[in-house]
């Protein structure tokens, strides 16, 4: 009898300590020292999203460029917005999503652009033919010590880039979305246990989560299904430029059951089956992949 493909979890990927970095916003994931793993050589699909016809937000680096590989894996053509300046981490993501044979579309754009998320899905919808599922994961995370350091102007760029770019996106979205089409947000353990020095961020995560539980309320009598995914620590680019306070990167994720930050790469099969035929009778769900901290 074979041997079952057993795999320790507090041992896979990176689980030691980080080494410590910074970088310039916006920052790169190919900069990165122990770059993320997006599953750019370890996914593998078997056509789920076979013809659909993707936004996603974010998609240049960390989780939503691992969606962005999984969801061309799976076959799907691939919108990616990112913030200008990350063009080069954007540019290898249609890459791969070429590679696997689909159709890819950089979105350069700042999401505290009012103007910017109906753009995004216009541009979407004429180079696909069509628009059915989005991916909103885009987010602005600056860690301050105190309250009495967050600038109001971090505060308003938090909301505008992490939750309000939703509330534009899907209403531009609306009207090209057929029945059976899926709509994925990006909220966050934060949400649910906030740490001080990410009042805003924790901010967003908490009104991204009621967002997306109400909206699937909303949008349930059109067939289209709306979930959420609550990440823990994840090692992705976002930590790099002010994402954490100094000197606490090298222990990163390292509280957690499991002992160790997670990597984009086991965030994709979530994300593929929230999006998929699979998750038929899913909506107004937040799913954990945390480590194992508590979401409820």
């Amino acid at each position: 009898m074979a041997k079952p493909d057993l795999k320790d979890p507090r041992k896979l990927f990176h689980d030691w300590q980080f080494p410590k970095q910074e970088q310039e916003t916006p920052a790169l994931q190919d900069e990165m020292k122990v770059k993320p793993d997006c599953g750019e050589d370890s996914y593998v699909g078997s056509q789920k999203l076979f013809g659909r016809r993707v936004l996603i937000t974010g998609g240049d680096s960390g989780i939503g460029r691992a969606a962005a590989i999984a969801y061309a894996r799976e076959g799907a053509d691939v919108a990616i917005q990112y913030l200008p300046g990350e063009d080069e981490d954007a540019k290898e993501v249609a890459a791969l999503i070429e590679a696997a044979g689909q159709k890819s579309l950089l979105l350069p754009y700042d999401l505290r652009d009012e103007a910017a998320p109906a753009e995004m899905v216009e541009k979407t919808v004429v180079a696909f033919d069509g628009l059915d599922t989005l991916v909103l994961n885009a987010a602005q995370q600056i860690a301050q010590p105190n309250v009495a350091d967050l600038p109001l102007e971090q505060v308003k760029d938090s909301f505008m880039v992490n939750i309000i770019s939703m509330f534009a996106t899907v209403k531009a979205a609306l009207p090209h979305l057929p029945a059976g089409s899926a709509i994925v947000t990006t909220t966050s353990v934060q949400a649910y246990q906030p740490s001080p020095q990410l009042l805003d961020y924790a901010a967003t995560k908490a009104a991204i989560a009621n967002y997306t539980m109400n909206l699937a309320q909303s949008l349930a009598p059109k067939g289209i299904r709306v979930n959420g995914v609550a990440p823990g620590p994840i090692w992705t680019p976002l930590q790099l430029d002010g994402g954490q306070l100094p000197d606490a990167l090298p222990e990163f994720g390292q509280e957690a059951l499991l002992e160790r930050a997670g990597q984009p790469a086991e965030l994709a099969p979530v994300y593929v089956f929230l999006a998929s035929n699979d998750a038929s009778y899913v909506t107004a769900q937040i799913y954990g992949v945390t480590g194992g901290t508590l979401i409820n």
